[in-house]
């Protein structure tokens, strides 16, 4: 009898921690996620200057989508989608203008597209950026032009088909970018001599900004012991701000609405005592993207969001995405960047076990 009951308490206990492990991983479904409280964060930018080419969204003419002279660390992240009836190709061309060559290291390199399901895009981009690394080096000679990827013009955009991406690379001389769409048959260097401005749409995501990277840090570290279910926001421009800069095609004030380019790297500092569960809760509506996780444990990392389906988030407080359940006090962090085609905010939902 007493084997009997060894063995019954021993089932009991691990269909217990099954049954929280699968609690877990089946989401906060039903939680209402916007009202619980905020974990208390610093923000802080940890630099870079991010080249938004995102109006016109829809590009129905020929000409330079967005431009800019920059020197230093620079991310580009470009997406647009070729709204004429004719097939096109787009280009980054870099112009230096000095007298002195100007020599780019290239530290990631992603390019999506064309393809006509935006989210699908937008998600891959993201998967990509996160990934693997794609490095190289070019040099652009005094009074000189080169593409910055000749991948870009091979990929033909045929209509109604969208391309983005995401380039970070240094400069260690003042050199002008720009972003293009063009004739299939025309050359993009010769083409960047004599290109016009097109006007931005009535959306006006473009422009150049200050702070590409942001760090987000608690105050405090989470206590698993003590504290409640927490949310942790971002891209709302209440909590988390949208970045401001300038369209340096007009000198226009611009807003960068969504933080669409912006890297964060987010520390999830815990206090030592029990697991604790990670979820990422959409709060905008539909959603596709990725995310960036740092552990000791994680091998899957950069993970889907949503993993099971291309997005998520059309039913607030029923959709979230499963980020794992860590042993507290573990070095944990994430790394997050709004993917383009999703709605903004979304929320990191942090849950004792």
């Amino acid at each position: 009898m007493k084997q009997v009951f060894v063995l019954l308490l021993a089932i009991l206990i691990v269909s217990s921690l099954g049954g929280q492990q699968a609690l877990a991983a089946a989401g906060i479904n039903g939680l209402d996620v916007e009202r619980l409280p905020e974990w208390q964060v610093k923000s802080v930018s940890n630099g870079g200057k991010l080249l938004l080419s995102d109006s016109p969204e829809m590009v129905e003419s020929d000409g330079i989508l967005y431009q800019d002279k920059v020197t230093g660390t620079v991310r580009l992240f470009f997406y647009h989608v070729n709204s004429s009836p004719d097939v096109k190709k787009m280009a980054v061309i870099l112009e230096n203008s000095g007298d002195k060559p100007a020599h780019i290291n290239v530290s990631q390199a992603v390019l999506v597209g064309p393809g006509r399901s935006w989210m699908a895009v937008g998600k891959q981009a993201q998967l990509a950026y996160l990934g693997e690394k794609r490095t190289n080096q070019l040099t652009v000679p005094p009074g000189g032009r080169i593409p910055l990827s000749a991948n870009i013009e091979e990929e033909l955009l045929m209509p109604n088909t969208l391309i983005n991406g995401i380039y970070d690379f240094t400069t260690d001389r003042q050199i002008n970018v720009k972003v293009l769409m063009l004739p299939v048959t025309d050359n993009s260097i010769e083409f960047s001599r004599k290109a016009q401005v097109l006007p931005t749409d009535q959306y006006r995501l473009r422009g150049t900004f200050e702070g590409a990277n942001r760090q987000i840090t608690p105050i405090e570290p989470y206590d698993p012991a003590s504290d409640t279910i927490l949310g942790l926001t971002l891209a709302d421009n209440r909590i988390d701000t949208y970045l401001e800069g300038i369209d340096a095609t007009d000198g226009s004030p611009v807003v960068n609405y969504g933080n669409y380019g912006v890297v964060y790297q987010i520390a999830l500092p815990s206090k030592k005592g029990a697991r604790v569960a990670y979820y990422l809760a959409p709060l905008g509506g539909e959603y596709a993207g990725a995310i960036g996780i740092n552990h000791p444990d994680v091998y899957w990392s950069p993970l889907a969001t949503p993993r099971d389906r291309l997005y998520f988030g059309a039913k607030k407080n029923n959709d979230s995405a499963f980020l794992g359940t860590y042993e507290s006090g573990d070095p944990l962090s994430l790394v997050f960047s709004p993917p383009g085609a999703s709605n903004l905010p979304v929320r990191i939902v942090v849950v004792p076990q």
